[in-house]
């Protein structure tokens, strides 16, 4: 082992502080150096805070940035949804708007529409569907306004009936719709030929009536009705048919004739009656004793509708005479009434009434059967077989049983069917329809003969005498009874003679009454003839005898 020195203890006690020193220095050093290492540690940390912070600024900063551009976008958005919701308000509001517009228009329209229909109604019920003049409720109206003027003024005022003539015989022939045309053509006339202070009406078919509100004298209505029946002289041209129509006019005067509507127009409708009954296309103001006529029509109408089941009706028989031999061809028979009060009553008293009635029907199926029944009785008595004339109205031919009725008559009664003839007017032959065409061509068919009554009174279309198989042609008795002072009545009646001679049908002469007239038709070689200068109509019996001698010689 070795042996150290001895050591000083200055010496150790420096080196002791000089060790202290560098520990002192070291632990210094190592503090320092620790601080700065902790120092260090802080900077980085503090570095790494900073750049944490920065990181969360740059964040926060684009989450600011991020919500802004958030906001911007939230707030267009709402901009836009703001817009949209206004822009789509102002959509439905101006839809609104022009909803609201044609709701308004459309009301408006339908608010007019209205009132349109229901001026519409009004006029209907006022007006004639027809011809567009006043009807019965507005003449009325107006009837009752002119009454209460006049009443308060102390003037007249006129009320005018009008009647067409032989309207109803159009209507039969040309048809429905030709007569409507007439009418119409009528009121375009009625209107341009009065004053626009009078009132013309239809009351219905072919009845019209004129208020005249502003007359000073009867005399005015007088030459108001003439100035009419000129206005309606002239044809009318319809369809190519040429038609002439007259009127008959019943005047009544307020207030001499009636004080009110009904009456008034009472008076006028009595007053027409008479206007066409003496004579056709004229007028006629009311007088009173005319009222006491219409109640006995009336009456009449009334006796009518029993008289059948009474048996009041007989019938009487003219001889058709063929004029070269002299001998009877034939009879046509005439109705006549026995009336329990007023005696013995002629077609024209009755007929006309029993056909606005419609009693013609049954009334034409017993003089059917009764006159055929009486040819048969003579002929079974022995007696030659003549020929049976029957007149044959429109109202009888019309019938849709008519060719039933004539069959089941020549049935039961056993006449044979060439043995009757019906005479028919031009009016119902010359309506070429469907229904009539059938209807002759059964007739026809049957046998039975077809005779044109009062020929050349009617139409001047004879186109009728080529489609039918027409047995004679009947001239009518105002020829006959001017042929012989008027060259133009015996040049028609040449003219009828040689038309049916032409076209192989027989021309029978009506109202032969002198001799002359007899030598006139003999010399124009008519085939019959009848009328008062060979016999009036006679009862049964009276023909009876009338046979007896005609066959004694």
């Amino acid at each position: 082992m070795t042996a150290h020195p001895p050591v000083d203890d200055s010496e150790t006690e420096h080196s002791d502080e000089h060790e202290h020193f560098h520990l002192r220095q070291k632990l210094i050093a190592d503090d320092a150096s620790v601080s700065a290492r902790e120092l260090a540690a802080g900077t980085r940390e503090a570095v790494a805070d900073a750049r944490e912070v920065a990181v969360h600024q740059r964040e926060d900063s684009v989450l600011v940035r991020e919500d802004s551009v958030i906001s911007r976008e939230q707030h267009n958005n709402a901009v836009e949804l703001h817009q949209s919701i206004i822009d789509e308000q102002l959509l439905l509001l101006r839809q609104a708007n022009a909803r609201l517009v044609v709701a308004t228009i459309e009301a408006h329209e339908l608010a007019d529409q209205v009132q349109a229909a229901r001026d519409q109604l009004d006029y209907t019920a006022q007006h004639d569907a027809l011809t567009g003049l006043p009807n019965r409720i507005l003449l009325q109206d107006r009837l009752n306004q002119a009454i209460e003027i006049a009443r308060r003024q102390t003037r007249p005022l006129a009320v005018m009936f009008l009647d067409l003539d032989r309207f109803k015989h159009i209507n039969d022939s040309l048809g429905h719709g030709i007569g409507d045309l007439l009418l119409q053509s009528v009121a375009h006339r009625l209107k341009g030929c009065l004053r626009h202070s009078d009132t013309v009406s239809r009351q219905g078919g072919d009845e019209f009536v004129v208020l005249l509100p502003n007359i000073e004298h009867a005399q005015d209505a007088a030459l108001s009705a003439e100035k009419i029946i000129a206005t309606l002289a002239p044809s009318h041209l319809l369809n190519e048919h040429e038609i002439h129509i007259g009127v008959s006019i019943g005047i009544s005067i307020y207030p001499d004739d009636g004080g009110d509507t009904d009456t008034l127009l009472k008076s006028a409708d009595t007053a027409m009656y008479y206007a066409k009954n003496n004579g056709r296309d004229a007028y006629k103001f009311f007088e009173q004793e005319m009222h006491a006529r219409a109640l006995q029509r009336h009456a009449t109408e009334v006796d009518l509708r029993h008289a059948l089941e009474r048996r009041e009706f007989i019938l009487h028989y003219q001889p058709v005479v063929h004029l070269r031999s002299g001998k009877i061809v034939g009879f046509e028979a005439l109705v006549r009434w026995q009336h329990p009060e007023r005696g013995l009553l002629l077609p024209e008293e009755f007929i006309p009434i029993a056909e606005e009635s419609g009693l013609i029907l049954p009334l034409g199926r017993w003089v059917q059967h009764q006159a055929c029944s009486q040819a048969q009785k003579w002929i079974m008595a022995g007696l030659a077989p003549m020929t049976v004339a029957l007149n044959t109205s429109g109202f009888e031919f019309r019938n849709k049983d008519f060719v039933t009725s004539v069959r089941t008559m020549l049935a039961e009664t056993g006449l044979e069917p060439r043995l009757l003839e019906l005479e028919l007017t031009e009016t119902v032959l010359i309506n070429n329809t469907e229904s009539t065409q059938a209807v002759l061509s059964a007739l026809v068919e049957m046998g039975v003969k077809l005779t044109i009554d009062d020929f050349g009174t009617g139409y001047s279309s004879l186109r009728y005498l080529q489609q039918y198989p027409i047995y004679a042609l009947k001239i009518d008795q105002s020829f006959v009874s001017q042929m012989v002072s008027s060259e133009a009545s015996k040049s028609i009646v040449h003219a009828v003679i040689s038309l049916g001679s032409n076209l192989k049908m027989r021309a029978i002469a009506e109202g032969v009454e002198t001799a002359e007239q007899y030598a006139s038709l003999l010399a124009l070689h008519c085939d019959d003839a009848q009328g008062y200068f060979f016999s009036e109509p006679v009862t049964a019996e009276a023909f009876a005898a009338l046979l007896q001698a005609d066959m004694s010689h």
